[in-house]
């Protein structure tokens, strides 16, 4: 008896936990109409599900989308891109729930650029096309496509599906994400097999873009700041003087080198993703390369201690240096921002930071009072008759 109820237990426990992996594929997928297709696939990205099937004596597809949006009243979509593997040029069908009477319904959206989405017929035939709302908060777009004949003679089609998270009043749709998933939601449908192939696209985008973060992290947000550090405090002891002024160059050229490929980065990315704009994020970008580049000018133009023109150049020097410390940072968080980095990232960046700022605390500190020393030893020294010590034979 014991036994046997171990192996039941051991049962039902194997099933409770196979049971919800299963659930998520797309074979234990069903509608409420009974709909029937020949394939069906689980997409790679955004937990995303497409059943399909093509009459290739008609070139006609029969599509049944799943996708949950990105937030409860967000939309979804699935598009054929009859040029490209992106979703700029793409022919998109997109679901939301009404927000009057909560029933999902489902448009036609040409989206010839990122920037302009416009609801309006396809430049293929549609029909069928009818849209439901599924348990989990998850919908379902179906719909009869006339595959365009050069696409039908090549047995391809390329695909492109997204989540977002709501629908404006005026029915303009809310922009999605640019994570990861988000970025690689795109491949090729074989219509003869049924079989897809992710594109490589989305994937070279992130390494991009990680590029792109690490570069000016280090650049901006680290070194800049450990070279204005090691300028301000090391200074005040002698026995650094010259050492600290060869490492505050090296620290400030090599966060400048950093930044400038870093800058250089994200231009390529920016000429690659038409309609995407960070406006707060550029134009920070631009104002730090600017300052920095006229800052490692004064390297060259830097007066001597003693030249009249010196008190100038120190205020120059300073309240730039300061202005690329404070946006600097400034713009690595708007970066975080933006690529959506796992956690821990952010916070080994925060945590950097902290020790940064707790460092520089005690520093200043400890120079003040090295400082207030220095200048009390020589007001107290006793005088001698001979000019305070100067000009003695």
């Amino acid at each position: 008896m014991a036994p046997s109820s171990s192996a039941f237990l051991c049962f039902t426990f194997w099933a409770l936990l196979i049971s919800p992996a299963v659930s998520l594929t797309c074979s234990s997928q069903q509608f409420t109409q009974n709909q029937v297709f020949s394939n069906c696939l689980d997409l790679p990205s955004l937990s995303s599900y497409l059943h399909f099937s093509y009459d290739s004596s008609n070139t006609t597809l029969s599509i049944a989308f799943i996708a949950t949006p990105s937030k409860s009243d967000g939309w979804i979509a699935w598009a054929i891109n009859p040029k490209a593997t992106g979703m700029a040029g793409s022919q998109s069908l997109i679901a939301y729930k009404n927000s009057t009477t909560g029933v999902a319904v489902v448009h036609t959206y040409d989206v010839s650029s990122y920037s302009s989405i416009v609801r309006k017929d396809l430049s293929f035939e549609v029909w069928n096309k009818t849209a439901e709302s599924r348990s989990g908060g998850s919908l379902a777009i179906f719909a009869k496509i006339k595959v365009p004949a050069d696409l039908a003679a090549s047995g391809t089609i390329n695909q492109v599906w997204q989540v977002g998270p709501g629908v404006g009043s005026d029915g303009i749709l809310e922009r999605h994400d640019f994570a990861a998933a988000n970025l690689q939601s795109k491949g090729t449908l074989d219509l003869k097999t049924g079989q897809s192939s992710g594109s490589s696209g989305g994937d070279t985008t992130v390494k991009k873009k990680n590029i792109h973060g690490i570069l000016n992290a280090l650049s901006w947000g680290i070194l800049f700041p450990l070279g204005a550090m090691i300028a301000r405090y090391m200074r005040t002891f002698e026995s650094a003087d010259p050492a600290w002024f060869y490492l505050h160059v090296f620290c400030q050229v090599s966060a400048y080198a950093l930044g400038v490929a870093g800058w250089g980065t994200g231009l390529k990315l920016g000429s690659e993703s038409s309609g995407i704009t960070y406006s707060g994020h550029r134009n920070i970008g631009i104002a730090l390369f600017v300052l920095a580049t006229v800052q490692i000018f004064a390297l060259f133009l830097r007066p001597k201690k003693e030249h009249k023109y010196r008190f100038y150049w120190n205020i120059y020097h300073h309240s730039f240096g300061y202005a690329i410390l404070v946006l600097g940072i400034i713009n690595v968080f708007k970066g975080f921002s933006i690529l959506r980095p796992e956690h821990k990232w952010k916070s080994a960046y925060i945590i950097v930071i902290i020790a940064l700022g707790g460092i520089s605390l005690l520093l200043e500190a400890i120079t003040w009072v090295v400082v207030l020393k220095r200048k009390s030893g020589k007001s107290t020294k006793p005088y001698d008759g001979y000019n305070n010590g100067q000009d003695r034979p």
